[in-house]
């Protein structure tokens, strides 16, 4: 670790007394101001500069900054810092790399978080900080006037940061005020900052999924029922990661023939094909330097899906009608409410293409799994549905509330906020009454009365409704998957009174 470093020996003493001065910090700002101050004067640079993310990983703050033997002043202009525009900064933050510059150029890099000085910054290094789960926190940053190597430092700067990172977490937690948690309690994540309602266990668990993701350029594959919210997920993750401000692109593979998607994916040049009176952009090339959200990508042909493997491996696309490929730098975040590990088995989804999509899965929980969100998020819908139809908020009588948590919900979220701005619009009195609310409920109490034909066809029923609402009413889908003739699904419908409005 010391060798690229003039003396030593020297050197590692000063840094151990550093260790041992930081160790007997008690406050969190000498903790920061004692590392910049460390880290300048063991490299002998005349500037330091610390970074840390926030709670929810989406924004980048100047904690600490020393400059020509003082500690500077944190001026409140300074603080926020969208770490988007800064690449150099970027860089290292995103890729979890050390970033060492001997030249600095000011015409070839973008330096505009370094302050202005009348003799310009010649030589930068700066390295990602980790916590003690391994986990990108921030940066540190140190800059000289003088050319020369400063990697030499990366090994044992970046030692000195983690030690005061974990100092810095381990002061918050003595000092946090006590709550009383049950001992199965899971720690909060912050939610606020993914646009995302509910504070259960399940949905704390996700919010921490999100948060390991954002910043790390993996593919993402969104799996879990229906009406569970992939789609807000997918727009969490690009919203607050560092793709945030390049476009957010969306196709649902299943509503387009196969030779359309193709040619809405990858685009097209004019004489390609008949109608091809000009040449089309495609989503990848849209959704160039973003993120491309690719719903139901279980019902993507076979054939898309080897061209999609394609540019996940190597980042290329071929329009259609052209011969030659272009890269393209596009995540890609692909969602499914079916098994896709199945459908590999069946010989469905190709099992190299499940692989490199399934880089990070994310289950979304179903609504019965999270039922002490399912009343904070029926307010949430009925405050907009409110002021949509510029109304004054609705009251929710006790009994609506009772009637609502003993629901299961199989639409999930989707079937909670249609239900809600339904009894929005048949209310009148302004108080939220349980007969406004259309819910099917299992009436099991009625079983006793009913023969044993009259209780298989119940069964029936509800299999038969529960299958079709899983394939949003594709009833070949839906026939599939019950191993039936679409005409003999057509028959029991029509014998068990099914319509598509049941659906």
């Amino acid at each position: 670790m010391f060798h690229q470093v003039p003396q030593p020996l020297r050197y590692a003493e000063a840094l151990l007394e550093r260790f041992a001065g930081l160790a007997r910090e008690a406050s969190g700002d000498a903790l920061l101001g004692g590392l910049v101050e460390a880290a300048a004067q063991l490299s002998g640079c005349a500037l330091s500069q610390l970074y840390l993310l926030d709670e929810t990983h989406t924004r980048l703050t100047l904690c600490a900054e020393w400059q020509n033997g003082l500690l500077q002043p944190r001026a409140e202009a300074s603080l926020p810092s969208d770490y988007n525009g800064e690449q150099l900064l970027q860089y290292c933050l995103c890729q979890n790399q050390v970033l060492s510059l001997d030249e600095l150029d000011g015409s070839l890099h973008q330096i505009g978080f370094l302050p202005e000085v009348s003799q310009s910054w010649r030589s930068l290094l700066c390295l990602p900080l980790l916590d003690e789960q391994k986990r990108v926190n921030g940066l540190l940053l140190i800059a000289s006037q003088i050319s020369g190597d400063l990697q030499g430092f990366a090994g044992s700067l970046g030692h000195l940061g983690g030690f005061v990172i974990a100092q810095l977490h381990l002061l918050q937690r003595l000092r946090a005020p006590r709550v009383d948690l049950p001992v199965s309690g899971i720690v909060a994540a912050c939610a606020s900052g993914y646009g995302l309602i509910g504070d259960s266990a399940p949905m704390r668990e996700l919010y921490q999924m999100i948060g390991k993701v954002l910043h790390n350029p993996v593919s993402v594959l969104l799996t879990g029922e229906t009406g569970t919210g992939k789609e807000l997920v997918a727009r969490a993750i690009h919203d607050c990661g560092f793709r945030r401000s390049q476009a957010f692109v969306v196709q649902n593979c299943a509503s387009l023939p196969e030779n359309l998607l193709e040619s809405e994916l990858f685009g097209y040049r004019k004489g390609a094909f008949t109608g091809a009176d000009r040449d089309h952009q495609g989503l990848f090339d849209a959704a160039d330097g973003g993120t491309l959200f690719l719903d139901e990508i279980g019902d993507m042909p076979l054939a898309l899906q080897a061209k999609l493997l394609r540019v996940l491996q190597e980042g290329e696309v071929r329009p259609l009608g052209c011969n030659e490929t272009h890269t393209v730098d596009v995540r890609i975040v692909a969602a499914t409410h079916c098994a896709l590990r199945e459908q590999v088995e069946a010989g469905r989804f190709r099992e190299d293409l499940f692989y490199r999509l399934a880089q990070f899965p994310i289950e979304l929980p179903p609504l019965r799994e999270r039922d002490q969100d399912i009343l904070t998020l029926a307010r949430h819908f009925a405050d907009k549905a409110s002021a949509l139809l510029q109304r004054d908020p609705c009251r929710w009588a006790e009994s609506t509330l009772e009637h609502l948590s003993g629901y299961a919900f199989p639409g999930n979220v989707r079937e909670l906020k249609g239900v809600v701005e339904r009894a929005v619009l048949l209310c009148e009195g302004g108080e939220l009454l349980p007969a406004h609310f259309n819910l099917r409920q299992d009436h099991n109490a009625d079983d006793t009365g009913m023969n044993l034909r009259e209780r298989m066809e119940r069964v029936e029923r509800s299999l038969l409704l529960d299958c079709l609402r899983k394939n949003r009413g594709n009833q070949t889908s839906a026939a599939g998957e019950l191993g039936l003739p679409r005409r003999t699904l057509l028959y029991r419908m029509q014998r068990l009174n099914i319509s598509p409005a049941d659906v």
